[in-house]
């Protein structure tokens, strides 16, 4: 269930660099998600995925449920600490909240480039301790551990769980998706996690048309990537089994296959 939430778009359109006449990731996934901080453009975007691809709001669900799935099995080994990279507008359950059930102490950063994610996580977290939102991109990753390092948000001589929940496919092969994982592989202490989902090439033709047609020269412009290039981004982590799958099936061998296919892994930093 989508948490109640007390700021609307009209709340926060004055913040910098929004435009809503571009659609946004963020906004279409909180679409999908039954969330309400969404544009027009973001919903018509939507409604033409769904045409082609009804079962992408079940998908939605999926990948959350992958999210929450892979901050408790780090939190179970003893991590704590959680970098949530291109976290999206809050919803419940949130990483904060998964990892606080096993955990009370842990901390948690959320970092995002978008201002309506930002707007929201910062009115979310004004009064938790030890949850921080940054206002970053993930495509200049030196300046984000710069400022988790001399914000004293996390410390890396500690394991620490990074996610990054539907976010690479948007980086382009040129912006170096792998460098930019490895930049935070290089820092990372043994004993910490890595869970990524990430858009297949394996997706129904028709959706990636409409996709591409929808987002070319946007923020949310989307790479579908192979298993093989999905499992190198895990470079210097070991793979936990069932390894580079559909989301879904992290969760139940019974769930469906659906024709927007996200993959899901995670890994574990040995040395």
């Amino acid at each position: 269930m989508v948490e109640d939430r007390e700021d609307t778009l009209s709340d926060i359109d004055r913040a910098p660099g929004l435009n809503p006449n571009v659609p946004s990731s963020a906004r279409i996934y909180d679409y999908m998600l039954g969330g309400k901080d969404n544009y027009d453009i973001d919903r018509e975007v939507a409604h033409r995925m769904l045409a082609i691809a009804p079962d992408t709001k079940t998908l939605a669900w999926f990948i959350r449920q992958f999210l929450v799935k892979a901050v408790e099995m780090a939190a179970d080994a003893g991590v704590r600490q959680f970098i949530d990279l291109g976290a999206g507008i809050p919803t419940s359950p949130n990483v904060h909240e998964t990892a606080r059930k096993i955990e009370p102490s842990a901390h948690v950063v959320y970092i995002d480039n978008d201002p309506i994610v930002h707007a929201h996580c910062d009115a979310l977290l004004a009064h938790s301790p030890g949850v921080t939102a940054l206002k970053a991109d993930i495509r200049q990753p030196d300046d984000i551990i710069d400022r988790l390092k001399t914000g004293s948000l996390i410390d890396f001589n500690e394991p620490v769980a990074l996610l990054i929940i539907g976010v690479l496919h948007y980086v382009m092969d040129d912006e170096n998706p792998y460098g930019i994982v490895a930049k935070f592989r290089d820092v990372m202490a043994p004993g910490s996690f890595l869970a990524i989902t990430h858009a297949s090439g394996d997706t129904h033709p028709d959706f990636i048309g409409q996709s591409q047609e929808d987002t070319n020269s946007s923020p949310s412009q989307v790479v579908y990537r192979t298993r093989e290039d999905t499992a190198a981004l895990f470079d210097g982590f070991d793979l936990i089994d069932p390894g580079v799958v559909p989301a879904q099936e992290w969760l139940d061998d019974d769930l469906p296959a659906t024709r927007l296919v996200i993959y899901g892994a995670i890994g574990r930093k040995s040395s």
